[in-house]
Formats: structure tokens, sequence, C-alpha cells
């Protein structure tokens, strides 16, 4: 990067939208739906953005993703015996999936004040850097937190936190937290990012890549009852943390798929997020460094048919997925990555609020700063709904062609392909209120071993089934890594 001066104008031109009936089958097509012309005409969406103060397509877009997502798992179900569904989607309750985690209280208590330490999450923000430059910082686990202040030398307090990156010029910044093993973007233009070759790498690529990696037989579906859950006996191992993968995970759960949970021990998800993602899942640890947690896993390996993970370097632990299919012909992964797997930015790490921030959505949000969405999170739910729609086409496409299966979502992609349907003209969304404290749609409750969950309902029904709900929310560890 060789400009060091970010020009916004503060204005934003609106480009031509993309039809919802364009933008469902384009996505059912990205997917590999033998029909996704009729696909998309199954799925119906209630009410039409925009309906929060944002230039970016936010309710169509996730709406469209949560439609797909409930047609390409009632299509695994029709394949098995199942009725044929019809989906219905309404757009504020896809809002309020992008706000799970505003919406979501345990007994009681908003999600984000439950964790051990609140203060991590409330530093997350842009600061401005020497140079004018904004940047975002992550501070909300304890090693991200160390890297920041590490490389800063300041306290761990927003107000020091803005001291200090006053002194440094925001690319350099960048560099040194990542070189720190934290996370942190500098914000650019949708121009900037493109020229970028990070950003290169990412444009290129559809928001859901999907890619036959080797041979492997044919798996039928096997004929289910009226009532089981169209994902019933297939078996998901889920090695994935914070929200993206989790929630991917856990919608495949919710469908009837029995999801094994794994993680470190030594760095686990805080409890209110475990509690918010873990429905229907069993928990085990597993430490791929560890020798006797490797043979686990790899036996668990044997029996399973997706393998959902959101993290790097697993190559370095025998799990890449050329290793894994390799030892399971037949098996599909679904990987959740930042920037893309291969590209230039393919070891750095990355998080929601990081995307919008290098790929310009940040900028084109702007009002007298760089802002996310109204919604604060975007690509992590769009990336869950999209990843599961993903798998349970792949399901199908196994089915009858057999084969060896990866799917891999990128955070950034998401945020292309969200500027990809079309922006509004600011002077039609800027008198919307912000979504507040009330959802759009209805909430639902259920008990876990952490205490009452209320959270957003799910936000889809079909034509002649009822949706299932979460299943059980179990405690970390609490299961041994191996299947029923």
């Amino acid at each position: 990067m060789t400009s060091h001066t970010l020009t916004t104008t503060g204005t934003i031109s609106p480009t031509s939208p993309t039809s919802l009936g364009e933008m469902l089958s384009r996505l059912l097509h990205t997917l590999g739906d033998p029909d996704p012309a009729r696909g998309a005409e199954d799925i119906t969406v209630v009410g039409a953005g925009p309906l929060v103060p944002s230039v970016h397509r936010l309710a169509d877009a996730m709406s469209a993703a949560i439609g797909v997502f409930g047609r390409q798992t009632a299509a695994v179900g029709e394949q098995r015996g199942h009725q044929h569904q019809k989906v219905e989607v309404r757009a504020g309750a896809a809002i309020d999936q992008l706000m799970a985690t505003h919406h979501t209280t345990l007994s009681g208590r908003p999600i984000g004040a439950l964790l051990d330490d609140p203060t991590l999450l409330g530093n997350n923000d842009f600061y401005r850097a020497r140079d004018g430059r904004w940047i975002f910082l992550i501070t909300t686990y304890p090693h991200l937190r160390d890297a920041v202040c590490s490389v800063l030398g300041c306290g761990l307090d927003k107000v020091g936190i803005a001291r200090a990156t006053a002194d440094w010029d925001a690319f350099t910044l960048e560099e040194a937290v990542c070189a720190r093993g934290g996370a942190a973007c500098v914000v650019r233009t949708r121009d900037e990012w493109l020229a970028h070759p990070a950003g290169r790498y990412v444009a290129r690529r559809p928001v859901v890549e999907i890619e036959r990696v080797g041979d492997g037989p044919a798996r039928p579906l096997e004929p289910i009852g009226e009532a089981d859950e169209a994902l019933a006996g297939v078996r998901v191992l889920d090695l994935t943390h914070v929200i993206a993968g989790p929630v991917a995970a856990r919608l495949l759960a919710q469908f009837g798929a029995d999801v094994l949970h794994l993680s470190r021990p030594d760095r686990p998800d805080p409890i209110p997020m475990i509690a918010m993602t873990g429905g229907g899942k069993r928990n085990a640890y597993c430490d791929l460094r560890d020798d006797h947690d490797r043979a686990a896993f790899h036996e668990a390996l044997q029996d399973a048919d997706v393998f959902v993970h959101a993290y790097r370097g697993l190559a370095r632990h025998g799990a890449s997925t050329e290793e894994l299919v390799r030892r399971r012909p037949g098996l599909i992964t679904l990987e959740y990555h930042a920037w893309g797997a291969e590209g230039p930015w393919g070891e750095r790490g990355g998080f929601d609020q990081l995307a919008c921030s290098a790929t310009g959505f940040a900028v084109e949000e702007w009002t007298d700063r760089p802002s996310l969405p109204p919604t604060y999170l975007l690509n992590d739910y769009l990336a869950a709904y999209l990843g599961a729609a993903a798998v349970a086409t792949v399901l199908r496409r196994r089915a009858t062609e057999g084969g060896s299966w990866r799917i891999r979502v990128t955070l950034a992609g998401v945020c292309h392909w969200v500027r990809e349907l079309g922006l509004l003209a600011r002077e039609d969304v800027t008198d919307l209120p912000r979504p507040g404290r009330t959802p759009f749609a209805a909430l639902s409750t259920a008990e876990t071993d952490f205490g009452p969950l209320t959270e957003p309902a799910t936000p889809f029904t079909y034509s002649g089934r009822t949706v299932p709900q979460a299943g059980r929310r179990s405690p970390l560890g609490s299961a041994a890594l191996q299947w029923r």
C-alpha cells in the first residue's frame, strides 16, 4: 500500500440493484443446485428492505441466505421422503438474525454483559492513527488484547488505546499487531482494497466455493420418517469458534444432524457464546497438538460425514482437508476463513468487523467516521447460513455423484457479495430508525444447562411442516470424543 490518504466524499451513488428472485437463483446456482430457477420460486420473502439506515441491502442479503438454507434443507428432506416444502422468510426476522448477539439474553442478562471481561469486547473499535487513517483493533480475547497492548504499550481502556494509536502510522500498526498474533485492519476504500493483492484474490472468487477434491463413494441419503428431521443421521465434527462456524454447525444440528463440537481446553469460547451457538450439539475437548486427542479425532473422523472448521494451521496437526479426505474418502469439509485460505493474507486472522474495514464497506457506511453496519455484525451470520446451505446441497450431490468435497466461505468474500447486490441512495435510508433493543420479529426462550436463553426465533417457516427448535445446550467437555 503506497497511498496513506483516505479520501471519502461522504456521499454514495446508488447502483442498480439485483432483484430478489435473481439473487436467490444466482445463490442456488453457485451452490450447484440442479434447478436454481425452480428453487428460487419456492422461496418467498415477506417485507422488503431497507429496514435499517444502511446503504447496503442488509435485509435482502440476509433474507436470501436464510431462504436458500431453508430451501436446501427441505430439498434434502424431500430426497429422503418428506413432502415438498416452500419457504417463507420475514425480512425483519432476517435483520434480527444479524443482531442475535444484541437480542440474546441468558438468565435475563445480555450476552455481552456475561463475558469474563466485557471490556475486551467494548474496546473493539475504529481508532485514528497519526497519518489520519483509521484502523480497527480487535481485543475480544485475552491473547488478542495482549497483542494490541504489547505493540501500543498502553493500558486496557479506549482512551489509552486511542492515545497510543495516534502515535503510529496506520499501516505500520496493522502489520505490527498482526505480526504479534493479533487482529487489526486499516480502513480502506473499495478501490484501495481491489488494488490490494488480498483484495484481488478474494474478489475473483464466488461467495461460496465448492470443489470436489477427491474420489469417494456415493453415500445415498437413507429414507426417513415424517417425524425425522431432514439431516437425521448426518454426523458433523465441529472444530469452530466465535460465530460463523459455530452457528453453521448449530443450524445443521437444528435440522437433525449429530454434531460433536470440539474445543481446546486452554482456549475455550466464553460460556455465553457456547450457550448461544451450541444448540443441539454435544461438546468434547480436543487438542490436536496432543497425541491421544489426535488419535481420538481421527477415529471419530472415520464415521463423520462433515467436518466444519474455522482455524488456520490445521495442516501442522494432520488435519488439512487433503489429509482428512485421504483418511476418510467421501468427507465434506466446510472451511471458514477471513481472507481466503491460500491468498496473500491466508495466514492472517480476521473477524467480521475487520472484513468490513478492509473491503470498503465501513467507508460506504461512513457518516463522520467509518462505521460498521447498524446491525453491528454482518459477515458472521451470512457466512453461517451460506455455509450450512452449501453442506445441505453437497450432501445431495454426494448421494448421487460420490466424491470428497471442500466448501470455503470467507468473511471478506461475503462483504464483496453484499456490495455486488447494489447500493441504496443514502437519502433513502438516512431517516430510518437505528435498530434498538426491540426486535422486528419474535423471540423464543429455551431452557439450557446455563439457564433460560432467549434469542431471535428461527427466521423462516415451511409451507406444510413445523421448523424444529434448536436442541439442548451443554457445557464444554461434557461429552466424550466419540459418536453416540
